[in-house]
């Protein structure tokens, strides 16, 4: 599965530590090609340095130097070590922990081979947003709505960088008397969007930013592998609340952003931000890269399940709405209820073209169209009410764990409708997910017969 190359304790390049004499770099052959679910079980195998099968919890901030003086050879925080851009690192390689530490640097190796490209691993998803930012630098940003938190870091950039923001779906705001965005800019990208799962077409973004000299950054938190791989399509680099799908039980923060190899610069990316991050200081804990690896292992089992359950429930509930029979007690209940729904697989004019042949999202997501949804229900005292009348889903914010969960996303979001409601779609039997919405469709429908 690798090849491996040692070097010499007095080699001053060494890989991580240089106070460890002789270091072996495992290098991953590239010819081997592992589906999802082998690489989140297997990709890590490199790191293996003790009999457990289960990778043990690390809890250590501070590493041992050699007791022999002659072995103690000073560096730098900013050294580059002599070793690829999200390669493994020997376990007995580490220093501290805001520099590297066993189970955070386990799961980045996983997170490289999934993702295509060499990752790091930040605090949270706003935490790797704006070391992206911090990096890249640019005086020009385009941004489209979404998670309101991304704006929010923008904005406390833009105060300290005096950048301009502008739209991202109206390229006649990117340019202005004496300036246009350009090289070193930044376009960033979140598909499919948070609150309504709604997709957009990477490539036609991807053509825009470059066109300009500008970098396509992508944050691609609601489609993780197996459903979105934005390398593909163009993105230079692509950003995750790893709290989300990676995580997956609700449990842990990370942010996680991922450099396309295709980059002529991707080493200097990667080594630049790894020592950026350190002086950042917005690193992962132990404990939550621990419960990272526990959770990328059920990866590809969890997310299809989730999207398939989704798209269930989606097309379920849009029929209910195109229903016109009069006898069809759930049609009416959701009808009475539901005004819109939201959700990349109700966007059909984007999965196939005029002339039949699939379109850019059938082509971007071939494997499902994200867990997540919204509604949109007639007033907002409906939205209000609507989570109360369920039994399986969660009131709560967040999403992308193993449980149902809805939130009327005003509670946490001022800049989406009242009357909006985001639905995070579990692993639950979508039967029974199913059967709970339409019950409390009856139920609101009965309390509020007039919407009201």
């Amino acid at each position: 599965m690798c090849i491996y190359i040692s070097r010499p304790y007095n080699d001053s390049s060494v890989n991580g530590n240089p106070n460890v004499p002789s270091l072996e770099i495992p290098i991953p052959d590239k010819s081997l090609s592992y589906s999802l679910s082998t690489l989140t079980n297997h990709a890590d195998n490199e790191a293996n340095s003790y009999t457990d099968v289960a990778p043990a919890l690390h809890v250590s901030t501070t590493y041992r130097y050699p007791s022999e003086p002659s072995l103690l050879k000073p560096t730098d925080d900013l050294d580059i070590p002599d070793r690829l851009p999200g390669a493994a690192i020997k376990a007995d390689a580490h220093i501290y922990s805001r520099l590297t530490a066993p189970n955070t640097s386990r799961l980045e190796l996983i997170l490289t081979q999934i993702l295509g490209g060499p990752s790091l691993t930040y605090g949270s998803g706003l935490a790797a947003f704006h070391a992206l930012l911090v990096y890249l630098n640019p005086k020009v940003v385009a941004i489209g709505a979404g998670y309101h938190g991304c704006h929010g870091v923008l904005k406390i950039f833009q105060k300290l960088t005096n950048c301009k923001i502008v739209d991202l779906f109206d390229e006649k705001t990117w340019e202005g008397e004496g300036w246009r965005l350009g090289e070193g800019d930044v376009v960033h990208l979140e598909t499919p969007v948070n609150p309504t799962g709604n997709a957009y077409d990477i490539q036609h973004f991807a053509d825009l930013a470059h066109a300009r000299g500008a970098v396509l950054t992508i944050d691609a938190t609601f489609a993780p592998p197996p459903l979105q791989e934005p390398f593909k399509h163009g993105a230079d680099f692509i950003m995750h609340s790893g709290t989300k799908y990676f995580g997956g039980h609700s449990d842990m923060l990370c942010g996680v952003v991922s450099i396309n190899r295709a980059r002529e610069t991707m080493e200097k990316d990667y080594w630049t931000m790894f020592g950026e991050r350190l002086h950042l200081g917005a690193v992962m804990g132990n404990m939550e890269g621990w419960l990272g690896v526990r959770s990328l292992r059920t990866l590809e089992l969890r997310v299809v399940r989730q999207s398939e359950n989704a798209d269930k429930l989606v097309a379920y509930l849009d029929c209910c709405m195109k229903s016109h029979g009069e006898n069809d007690e759930d049609a009416k209940a959701v009808k009475a209820v539901v005004a819109k729904l939201h959700h990349a697989s109700l966007q059909t004019e984007d999965l196939r073209t005029p002339d039949g042949k699939p379109g850019w999202l059938a082509k971007q997501m071939p494997n499902g169209f994200g867990p997540v949804f919204a509604m949109d229900l007639h007033n907002a005292e409906q939205a209000r009410s609507f989570p109360s009348k369920l039994h399986l889903f969660h009131h709560a914010t967040s999403l992308g764990g193993v449980e149902s969960l809805i939130e009327w996303r005003r509670m946490s979001d001022n800049t989406v409708q009242d009357t909006l409601l985001r639905v995070s779609v579990g692993v639950e039997n979508w039967e029974d997910l199913k059967r709970d919405i339409v019950d409390a469709c009856k139920a609101l429908a009965k309390e509020m017969p007039n919407g009201k």
